[in-house]
């Protein structure tokens, strides 16, 4: 059998007119959602639950549902511990798939139990409130009764604010908010509810802090302009704007010595500074040994520019910060007869310095000689450590 070279080059446009097509029809309806052949579907339903679509891409219907189906995926597939999986199948290339589904129509979307042997058909409205209630009301109501004891605990207290897409905003634009991010599915979240119905109720009374929760599969928008990548993720605000997020243990005593030092904080810092009519007048540079020294945003440079300054990046609510402080202290009055100044920038107030010297974490210790920057510290944070550290530093200046 001979080829002509028509023959060829009809057979070559076919083929790669073929992968083209395929390769828009995967970028058209979205990459969000995972693409399903024979073999990966029936590993995939093996798995877990499927929320699937069966699609073809020439399909009108289709085109306009893609961007929603991957918006649905957006919020399903991309956190941990997911209850189920948003797909599709392309059936122009799945023939013998989309046959076995009994699949007639474009787009048909499927809800498979885990391991394939039952299924639901969706038929209600295509916009992503919809679907997102379907996969509530038939991927969690499979776990209604576990969630009911759930929810019954969440609305007990009465103390636990609720938010929403709606209300966010509003709501957290005065005043202090400790916010649980959450997913109803979520085993983590779960455990942590009635630990922070409890926080509430020992905050009830506190005029200065509310503890609240948003359910992120319901309030995308909010969740999705905070950067929420898993769930629970704790954040605390002050007058609208974010602080902080939380990183430390969940149980009731950690959280609530949480909210106490980050309202402590707060109150700190709108206090008036007291000062005397010496104390106003006073030089920065005066009185530079013996004490650990207060550096902002204007005097931050000047006072740096002639000396040998160890300084101390720090965030008030951190706790290695507050375990340091009385060293820091300390070693100011070590090393209060040598040529050094022990100093401190209180991250939450200069952000710009920190910024600047590229603080990424709290404590941060950065030693630095005439304005420019030494070294970091990385040792130990004992006061014996510290003290040669600086003594390392104060005799590299003699060699000079």
């Amino acid at each position: 059998m001979s080829f002509s070279c028509s023959t060829l080059l009809i057979v070559s446009c076919f083929f790669f007119s073929t992968v083209l097509i395929s390769s828009r029809a995967d970028d058209d309806h979205g990459s969000a959602s995972v693409s399903y052949n024979v073999d990966s579907f029936k590993s995939g339903i093996e798995a877990k639950r499927n929320f699937v679509m069966f699609f073809a891409p020439w399909c009108g219907h289709c085109k306009n549902l893609a961007p929603t189906w991957n918006e649905l995926a957006k919020i399903y597939n991309k956190v941990d511990d997911s209850p189920v999986t948003i797909a599709k199948v392309d059936c122009t290339e799945e023939t013998s798939l989309c046959a076995d589904h009994e699949v007639t129509g474009f787009p048909t979307l499927k809800l498979f139990e885990k391991g394939g042997k039952s299924f639901k058909r969706y038929s209600g409205k295509r916009d992503l409130e919809a679907l997102k209630n379907f996969v509530q009301e038939n991927v969690l109501g499979l776990e209604k009764e576990a969630e009911s004891e759930d929810a019954a605990a969440e609305e007990k207290a009465d103390a636990l604010v609720v938010l929403t897409d709606d209300n966010f905003e509003a709501t957290v634009a005065t005043g202090a908010f400790f916010i649980k991010f959450f997913a109803p599915w979520c085993g983590h979240c779960k455990k942590l509810a009635p630990t922070w119905d409890e926080l509430a109720e020992t905050f009830a009374s506190h005029k200065q802090v509310s503890v609240a929760k948003i359910d992120c599969t319901r309030s995308t928008v909010i969740c999705k302009q905070y950067e929420v990548r898993g769930y629970p993720t704790l954040l605390w605000f002050q007058d609208g704007n974010k602080i902080a997020k939380y990183q430390g243990s969940r149980t009731h005593d950690a959280l609530k010595d949480y909210v106490v030092t980050m309202l402590e904080s707060a109150a700190k810092k709108d206090e008036p500074e007291e000062k005397t009519i010496d104390e106003t007048k006073k030089d920065p540079e005066e009185d530079a040994q013996g004490e650990v020294k207060d550096l902002t945003e204007e005097n931050f440079k000047s006072f740096l520019s002639s000396r040998l300054v160890f300084v101390k990046f720090f965030a008030p609510w951190c706790g290695h910060c507050q375990r340091l402080a009385p060293t820091w202290e300390e070693l100011a009055g070590k090393v209060k007869d040598e040529d050094v100044t022990i100093a401190k920038v209180d991250c939450t107030q200069h952000k710009s310095v920190c910024d600047a010297h590229q603080v990424r974490g709290y404590p941060t210790l950065k030693m630095f000689r005439n304005g420019e920057f030494v070294a970091d510290y990385k040792g130990s944070r004992t006061l014996d450590d510290l003290q040669q550290f600086v003594s390392r530093n104060l005799g590299a200046r003699d060699e000079l």
